[in-house]
């Protein structure tokens, strides 16, 4: 694999393969460009996110199958009186209009005009203020015509009524969602790209070090998002948070790896006069590590599709085809426009032969000589700051509400909370329990499954809502004491999952018990997240673990490679929710963020390990351990640590996305890849190989 990346290199970095590599990057961008679709027309707001053999999934097919009026995206449709109380016959009326304008893919699931009193009092709240209506749209219908359809509803409410209107239920949440992120891209966009030229300025004052790391992340992110549009007319799924991911992971990665690139491009033109040498001798060194850090990372996205859960597969391949297209412009467009730029890229202080020697009293130079001498004290003092930092993963507390994590002013959140402020909470999202009988299901046995289902732990209400295939299929609607989202309810609906045959059989009934809704979906999506990060956290590690082993040649350095990354993961996700309770108040995390930042931050911090055992192993060749160390930690300190800032930073920027979720991910994860930067490879590594690497030169002398 060395000598293919060599022979490549070797080709990139001479006069003739410059031009020819930056001409294909030129022309396969103009036609991609040209001739292929953007991502962005394939994008979605939501995917399925939990198998087809999950429980809930089943079950709401079932329901399907024999309730075809329930088919369709649900939405709830809010009323509000701006001041004193709410008639019902203002609703019947409303909707009276809204049928005679024919809104595309708008069903009405009940006739207003035609409800007996009891049902009428259920719609509305105790101070008679607000009216519940639930409906439903067409499930051929896309998010962007549900938002059309949406418009036009707000639109005749608006000219026929002083009512406030709120939609919220997934139809509702989908829409906002697709109205949120359609802005939010662009911000994401724009203050990355600002961010990183502002952060490179500062480090480097240079220019042209400045933009060219942007100028070549603006060619892969075109060729990506062309790529990807491919693959989403052949029917890839993508999802926008999806989007919003890959952008920070491609700019951070391009921008990791040019900065590797021109560090040992700038140390070579110190000795070689020829910009082009001196290109092909720092890609010899540089080319292997740089294509490897991707690998690890592009490995780590491939291990995703041994997901079930559906956020998780849908990142495999849209990340896993991003890290292919910036693994190959890392050994071939970054070295080519780097060369083309020659030693001007770093004016105004530009490098001469002879010129660029170690500093003994830079930061990391000193860094390293105490790393050296201390060794014992440095990993422990570390050592206990990075495990009592992880000691806080025992606190965490995770939020199934996921409308909660998105901006108080969207108005399918404000639908919802105006719902749980004028309603019971369980009213919310009831449960659909659906009992699929042997044999016909008399009244009595009807009653008594009603008794038997009442009686399990929060449940407050059980009512019968529709029969099919002769009185053998029974839908029943179940609501709890408590939010539909919280632990305890979840906790509960999961045991009574686990109990559905010992219930049929109290009812003294044969069949089976089928669960749907918000609560049965939430236990399978627990259950589903939980097995996911047993699996990818197994595999992802392996997989790292074994590659580090072909990279060093050894096995005792990808266990320290490996063990402090592990830690340094474990410290962050801690300190990340310390500090986000602090600064933001936020005390409680989605259950996708553990692992989201799992994949990040084991792929990305791994990358630091790789350039500075990279370094070691190359000092280790004419030094003994203890030179070598210091050597390598001197050297790459410097730029390791201006791309982790920048990293960070860029990871930073999703906390500008408008859902909670990204924002506490994006924290975490730059938390964690500055501790990887400072600490981590810094420090703790070093004071590992000092302590456990055997100094063989030395006892060869002897």
């Amino acid at each position: 694999m060395k000598k293919i990346l060599q022979a490549v290199t070797d080709r990139v970095s001479t006069k003739r393969g410059m031009w020819i590599t930056l001409s294909i990057w030129f022309v396969v961008t103009l036609l991609l460009a040209a001739l292929a679709p953007n991502a962005k027309d394939y994008e979605v707001s939501r995917i399925a996110s939990l198998p087809d053999n999950a429980k809930s999934v089943i079950a709401q097919k079932k329901v399907d199958r024999y309730f075809q009026d329930l088919k369709g995206t649900p939405a709830i449709l809010i009323f509000q009186a701006k001041e004193g109380s709410l008639a019902f016959s203002q609703i019947v009326e409303l909707f009276s209009t809204i049928e005679g304008q024919e809104i595309e893919g708008l069903e009405l699931l009940i006739q207003l005009s035609s409800l007996p009193p009891q049902a009428v009092a259920g719609l509305l709240s105790e101070d008679e203020t607000t009216a519940v209506i639930p409906v439903s749209f067409n499930s051929a219908l896309e998010t962007k015509e549900i938002n059309d359809a949406k418009e036009k509803l707000v639109n005749v409410v608006e000219e026929s009524s002083d009512l406030n209107l709120y939609m919220t239920g997934p139809a509702g949440i989908a829409t906002d969602s697709l109205d949120l992120f359609s802005r939010a891209d662009l911000v994401l966009l724009f203050s990355t790209v600002g961010l990183i030229l502002v952060l490179l300025m500062v480090i480097y004052r240079s220019p042209l070090l400045a933009m060219i790391p942007l100028i070549a992340a603006a060619f892969v992110y075109e060729v990506v998002m062309q790529t990807l549009g491919l693959m989403g007319k052949a029917g890839l799924l993508l999802s926008n948070q999806t989007i919003s991911i890959m952008s920070i992971l491609l700019f951070a990665s391009v921008i990791d790896y040019s900065l590797f690139v021109f560090s040992r491009f700038r140390e070579e033109l110190s000795r070689e006069e020829s910009k082009f040498n001196a290109m092909k001798a720092a890609m010899r060194e540089t080319g292997m590590p740089v294509f490897f850090s991707g690998g690890t990372v592009l490995a780590a996205m491939l291990v995703l599709f041994f997901a079930q859960f559906g956020d998780y597969r849908n990142f495999a391949p849209t990340f896993a085809t991003t890290m292919v297209v910036i693994m190959l412009a890392s050994i071939t467009l970054v070295p080519a426009l780097f060369t083309l730029f020659g030693r001007k890229s770093f004016w105004p202080k530009i490098p001469k032969v002879g010129g660029d020697k170690l500093k003994k009293n830079t930061i990391w130079s000193k860094v390293g000589h105490f790393v050296v001498r201390k060794p014992g004290l440095s990993v422990v003092v570390i050592g206990i700051f990075l495990l009592l930092s992880a000691g806080n993963i025992f606190n965490l507390q995770y939020e199934f509400d996921t409308i909660k994590s998105f901006p108080e002013d969207m108005p399918s959140r404000q639908g919802y909370e105006i719902l749980e402020e004028k309603f019971d909470k369980g009213d919310l999202a009831p449960t659909t329990v659906l009992l699929e009988a042997d044999d016909t299901v008399t009244s009595e046995q009807q009653v008594k499954l009603s008794d038997v289902l009442i009686a399990q732990p929060l449940v407050r209400n059980v009512r019968i809502n529709g029969m099919a295939e002769d009185d053998t299929v029974i839908r029943y609607t179940l609501t709890f004491e408590e939010s539909p989202y919280a632990v305890a309810t979840i906790d509960a609906m999961d045991e009574i999952i686990q109990k559905s045959d010992q219930i049929l059989a109290e009812s003294n009934l044969d069949g089976n018990l089928y669960f749907s809704g918000e609560t049965a979906t939430q236990v399978d999506d627990r259950s589903t997240n939980n097995r996911d990060v047993i699996v990818i956290v197994l595999l992802e590690t392996l997989l790292i673990f074994v590659m580090l082993i072909f990279l060093t040649g050894t096995i005792k350095m990808p266990i320290y490679m490996m063990g402090t990354i592990l830690v340094s993961f474990l410290a962050a996700l801690g300190l990340g929710m310390f500090l986000t309770n602090i600064f933001f108040d936020i005390n409680t995390i989605s259950n996708r963020v553990p692992l989201y930042s799992f994949v990040f931050l084991v792929a990305l911090g791994i990358d630091y390990n790789i350039i500075l055992v990279s370094r070691f192993q190359e000092e280790r060749r004419n030094h003994p351990v203890k030179n070598a160390v210091e050597i390598a930690v001197a050297n790459t300190g410097g730029v390791i640590s201006s791309a982790g800032i920048v990293l960070a930073a860029t990871f930073a920027v999703l906390m500008t996305q408008p859902i909670q979720l990204l924002f506490v991910f994006g924290f975490i994860v730059a938390v964690g890849i500055l501790l990887d930067t400072f600490l981590i490879r810094g420090i703790l590594l070093p004071g590992f190989i000092v302590l456990l690497e055997k100094d063989k030169a030395v006892k060869e002398n002897k």
